[in-house]
């Protein structure tokens, strides 16, 4: 606990600002009245907590920087930096989803680019969940998600047709990323890709396939 009584870690770097909470709620049970841009800003916050504590020197970009919400370089070793966009949805059941438009679905410019998807609970008590994403599995897996499900040949004709820029996660995509928090020690490009396994042969199909200039469609990697 923080010396202002908080049960958030204060982190160097980011000026966290405290959750609005319902005053009239049992106080053991204390929700949260979040709105999309107070959504965005708890994930931004818990995120750089959390890299904190994992010996990262965090700073947000507050919107100063094209496809990056927090910088951060390691404290220890070669002080390896990296850029991280975060994503934040209520709920932490396999429901929620994450809008990924037409920026998620641009490839990585470096080996330094990540997602964090932060779920957020109703309550206090209860932690979070974040899922650690290479830029371009994220790419991947948005484009996937969505012409699979646009071009479903079982779906009723004329019944689907949002665009790409639409496109959205479900929770149960990323499973296999939660808390990889270790994988931001090595290369975004160098590190294993944990899709779904139907998911690369969705991407070599004509009708799904794989967002325009994206690296995998010179060479698949396997998974």
């Amino acid at each position: 606990m923080s010396g202002n009584g908080s049960r958030y870690p204060a982190v160097q770097g980011c000026e966290c600002a405290r959750p609005r909470l319902n005053r009239s709620a049992n106080p053991v049970m204390m929700t949260l009245m979040v709105d999309t841009k107070m959504s965005k800003s708890a994930g931004e916050h818990w995120t750089c907590a959390a890299l904190s504590l994992l010996g990262w020197g965090v700073a947000l970009t507050r919107d100063g920087l094209e496809r990056t919400d927090i910088l951060a370089v390691q404290t220890t070793g070669d002080r390896r930096m990296i850029e991280v966009q975060v994503k934040a949805a209520s709920g932490l059941s396999d429901k929620v989803s994450w809008p990924l438009g037409p920026n998620s679905q641009l490839p990585s410019v470096s080996d330094r680019e990540w997602f964090v998807l932060v779920m957020l609970p109703d309550a206090l008590a209860t932690s979070p969940r974040a899922f650690i994403v290479p830029r371009d599995h994220v790419a991947a897996a948005a484009w996937i998600s969505h012409m699979n499900w646009l071009t479903d040949p079982s779906a009723e004709l004329g019944k689907r047709n949002a665009p790409v820029d639409r496109a959205r996660v479900l929770a149960p995509v990323w499973s296999r990323y939660e808390n990889r928090w270790d994988l931001l020690n090595g290369s975004a490009r160098a590190a294993p890709v944990l899709l779904p396994p139907e998911y690369r042969d969705l991407a070599q199909e004509a009708r799904v396939g794989l967002p325009p200039q994206h690296p995998w469609r010179s060479r698949l990697p396997e998974w």
